[in-house]
């Protein structure tokens, strides 16, 4: 079954204090975007890639792609006010029937692995999500106080999250609702059965200076 990957890279960052949105800084030599293009580029080099930038970047984007010299075939539109209309946006790239994986543009470290198990399950059951176990405890808070709870009830949401492309279509034709925290939600709202499969460690999502220095290190 044919695979797109939309690549959602629109926000600014606001939490790196850096000077330039997040997924353009360098690390180990190019800019993090480039890993994120690279690990689906390296698990199939026959994946059409959709890359969701902020609209003042796009000039910037094409700058770095020609001083690093990326190769790596993809079509680039402008993001929207949230992460939702920036998913929306890239959905207008995909066309016929495929597989849509959407990933977070700050994710460099996906593995072969988790992307195999990742497409082969949303080809079998219409979608599929990553996710890890907790390794910590957890507790909720609740009226100024907080209770353990039972951290094998509860799993840690990745992406890439993959669907098949009429559902993922359908879901975003829905009104944008608060509850909608990633693609899952977007489509869970239609009824339909998330399946969740195992993801892995290394695929931080870069938010924070201390995230930047882990995956300086991952990627060494």
């Amino acid at each position: 079954m044919r695979k797109q990957v939309i690549i959602v890279a629109g926000g600014k960052g606001k939490r790196m204090h850096a000077e330039i949105p997040k997924q353009f800084l360098n690390v180990s030599g190019k800019p993090i975007l480039f890993y994120t293009l690279e690990c689906f580029y390296n698990f199939s080099n026959e994946i059409e890639l959709f890359l969701v930038l902020p609209e003042p970047y796009i000039d910037f984007w094409k700058s770095l792609s020609k001083k690093y010299e990326l190769n790596i075939d993809h079509k680039v539109t402008a993001g929207g006010n949230s992460r939702y209309q920036s998913v929306k946006n890239g959905l207008k790239l995909v066309s016929g029937s495929s597989l849509v994986a959407i990933h977070d543009g700050v994710r460099p470290l996906v593995s072969n692995d988790t992307l195999k198990r990742v497409f082969e399950k949303a080809e079998k059951k219409g979608n599929a999500i990553p996710v890890l176990c907790l390794n910590e405890s957890v507790r909720m808070l609740k009226g100024g106080e907080s209770k353990p709870v039972e951290r094998d009830k509860y799993r840690l949401v990745q992406t890439p999250q993959c669907f098949h492309s009429e559902l993922i279509k359908k879901a975003y034709q829905q009104e944008y609702n608060d509850s909608f925290t990633d693609d899952a939600t977007v489509v869970e709202a239609l009824g339909v059965k998330i399946n969740l499969v195992k993801g892995n460690p290394e695929n931080i999502k870069i938010t924070r200076p201390s995230d930047l220095k882990i995956a300086k290190a991952l990627l060494k």
